[in-house]
């Protein structure tokens, strides 16, 4: 008689902007031979959308019932390296930068937008064996995964990683402003009426602060296999 096959889990990954959540999921989903989806990207993405239609006026407020009449004609996927399509085009690159970070937010906090991705979400991971992360995976998404895990870190720790990652993109920008577009996405993040970032009540807290990646990939994965995966 065959052992029976043990369902691989789902893993919700959430936390604050620039606390490395999608290296450590990327990380954690290869360990486990897990699915990886950035959900973040996704929101990135429809904001790109809206930047490229012209939704944001010159002071950057957004024309909501323009975006979400266009909602229908924003096609999103993942290629086979977990980079973004957008209607067919490859915008990883682009959807990594301050244009899309400072507008983000205003994006994700519209009702219409979160529904259509969080739909298209739970599709993804509806078979399980997946690592998703994003502000609202353990709590919207995937309430009953296996495994929530929220991380954070000290607001200057993040604001350097970020600063780096950009820098290291070439990106002219300084430790002054990415703080304050982190400090603005946490407020935005949390006190939004749709989907606010927050702590699930089964959630497992991962500080970062003063961990190397390999330290907290290996966190973890003592709380995956706690949880039934497999490595």
């Amino acid at each position: 008689m065959k052992p029976a096959r043990v369902k691989p889990i789902t893993i919700a990954i959430d936390g604050y902007s620039s606390t490395g959540k999608s290296t450590m999921a990327r990380a954690l989903a290869k360990k486990l031979n897990y699915k990886y989806i950035d959900t973040g990207a996704m929101y990135r993405g429809v904001t790109l959308f809206a930047l490229e239609n012209e939704f944001f006026n010159e002071v950057n407020t957004l024309n909501e019932e323009a975006l979400k009449a266009s909602l229908p004609k924003v096609e999103l996927r993942f290629s086979d390296q977990n980079e973004l399509i957008l209607n067919a085009r490859n915008v990883e690159g682009r959807i990594r930068g301050m244009e899309v970070s400072q507008r983000v937010s205003k994006v994700a906090a519209l009702a219409e937008v979160r529904t259509k991705l969080v739909a298209e979400q739970q599709a993804m991971g509806k078979e399980g064996g997946i690592v998703m992360d994003g502000r609202d995976i353990g709590t919207v998404v995937f309430p009953r995964a296996e495994l929530k895990i929220f991380m954070t870190a000290h607001p200057t720790i993040r604001a350097k990683r970020r600063l780096a990652e950009l820098q290291s993109r070439g990106e002219e920008v300084n430790f002054e402003e990415v703080l304050e577009n982190l400090e603005q996405r946490d407020h935005l993040d949390t006190t939004r009426a749709e989907s606010p970032l927050k702590q699930a009540e089964d959630v497992q807290v991962l500080d970062n602060s003063d961990l190397t990646e390999a330290e907290q990939l290996e966190i973890a994965l003592d709380w995956a296999k706690q949880r039934g995966a497999k490595v």
